[in-house]
């Protein structure tokens, strides 16, 4: 089993802000991870007619919580609540991503992704290759000898050609290529794996907008990473896709989640990493005290006020305490970002995200932290991740009293340039129809050396 190794003493969390109830439970961060009927590589691969499904699962939104929704957000989005509401209300139109595991075989399931429709969201246009690279390329695919299922216990780097893309392959427009996130224009959806001890999974199912945090974190190999609100493990699973770094700390404080965590990474990594990846207990408020300047990245993976969740609270009583507890969230969300930027070393970055359309949560939290920490710059990710990335998401710079800008009409309007300040703070990925991925916010924030 991955261990989970406790290097920090975990803090009991009694304040007076949040006198009943834990910040860790206010939000299901497991929003960007999808669940539903398990099949193993053996099934799947058996299952050429019928692997692909869409969730069929009767859901009524939550009245309080809605009509709050539709009070914030039709002033803070305007025209784009309207077609943003539409998809939070449909279940049945939301999008999944596929992302691979890099440390098994995955052939098979990139073959049925492929014949599929699916496509992977991280491209580039081909570069010309030479017939001596074309071949050393063939043959480092012909020369695969992995099964299709790894053991955890075998460090083996998935062997298809996905896996080791050819020269013509390679990305120039983005960094992590190695990230691979297969993504479909319907909601069409692979049946979730079951976990099986001594065995990895291929694939992890996600809202592929939980994926841009981690790339906006540019983790390189080699660095020290801290994932401070790590639970249930999408987002470190990532990282580890994207880079082999020298340490990534997985911090979760509620034992239940922790467990969860511990369970994905057993389920994704090898044990050979166990001495890479760690798990702590400690409050996340307080770890910038404990391990300062430590870290040369760190992903805060907010708890939030969970439009996708919320909107579906099971009954108004739920609702009504759910909007109670969301006027105490920013609070909780400016600590816990405040401690990372304590813990970063001089140099090094911060990425701050959530899961809602809400600027209370985005970026007035991350004003206002920036008020307070002087060394602390915010990079714009707008050219970097938000244009290049534009084809499959939706994203908009509003921020409420300095303008709304999507990126569709300043893409169209030439002739008017965008004020770097309205989204310098952060981007925003806002559900559309056919791009239903987000809600999803990130700001980046570089501490100076």
């Amino acid at each position: 089993m991955f261990s989970v190794r406790v290097f920090w003493k975990t803090i009991s969390f009694q304040t007076e802000k949040l006198p009943t109830c834990r910040w860790w439970l206010l939000c299901s961060r497991d929003c960007h991870s999808a669940s539903g009927p398990c099949l193993g590589a053996n099934e799947l691969k058996g299952a050429r007619n019928n692997q692909v499904t869409k969730r069929k699962r009767e859901r009524s939104s939550c009245g309080p919580v809605l009509d709050l929704f539709d009070q914030q957000y039709r002033e803070e989005l305007g025209k784009l609540w309207l077609s943003a509401r539409s998809v939070l209300l449909d279940p049945h139109c939301w999008q999944y991503g596929v992302m691979l595991n890099r440390f098994t075989a995955v052939t098979d399931v990139t073959q049925i992704l492929q014949s599929q429709g699916f496509s992977r969201l991280l491209t580039a246009p081909p570069t010309p290759v030479s017939h001596l690279e074309y071949q050393a390329g063939k043959d480092s695919l012909l020369s695969a000898h992995c099964s299709t299922t790894c053991r955890a216990d075998d460090s083996c780097p998935q062997s298809d050609s996905s896996s080791h893309p050819l020269p013509s392959e390679r990305l120039h427009s983005l960094p992590h290529h190695s990230l691979q996130c297969y993504i479909h224009p319907r909601p069409l959806r692979l049946p979730s794996q079951v976990h099986r001890p001594g065995q990895l999974k291929q694939y992890y199912l996600l809202n592929a907008a939980s994926l841009l945090p981690v790339l906006a974190l540019q983790v390189k190999d080699g660095e020290k990473v801290l994932d401070l609100c790590s639970a249930p493990g999408g987002k470190a699973l990532a990282i580890m896709q994207c880079a082999t770094p020298a340490l990534l700390c997985c911090n979760e404080p509620d034992p239940h989640r922790r467990d969860w965590l511990a369970k994905t990474l057993e389920s994704f990594l090898p044990h050979s990493l166990n001495s890479t990846v760690i798990v702590s207990a400690q409050d996340g408020r307080f770890f910038g005290q404990s391990e300062a300047s430590t870290f040369d990245k760190v992903l805060v993976d907010a708890p939030c006020s969970n439009d996708r969740s919320w909107l579906y609270s099971c009954s108004s009583q739920q609702g009504e305490q759910r909007l109670k507890e969301r006027a105490r969230l920013p609070a909780l969300q400016v600590q816990l970002l405040q401690s990372a930027l304590s813990a970063v070393r001089p140099g090094g970055l911060v990425v701050y995200s959530t899961c809602t359309l809400s600027s209370s949560e985005n970026y007035a939290v991350v004003e206002r932290v920036l008020k307070d920490f002087p060394e602390a710059i915010p990079e714009d990710l707008w050219e970097e991740i938000a244009v290049p990335l534009s084809k499959n998401f939706t994203f908009t710079s509003a921020n409420p009293g300095h303008g709304q800008t999507s990126l569709e009409f300043s893409l169209q309007q030439q002739n008017n340039v965008i004020s770097s300040y309205r989204h310098r703070f952060g981007i925003l990925v806002v559900p559309q129809p056919g791009k239903t991925w987000g809600p999803m916010f990130l700001s980046r924030i570089r501490k100076k050396k």
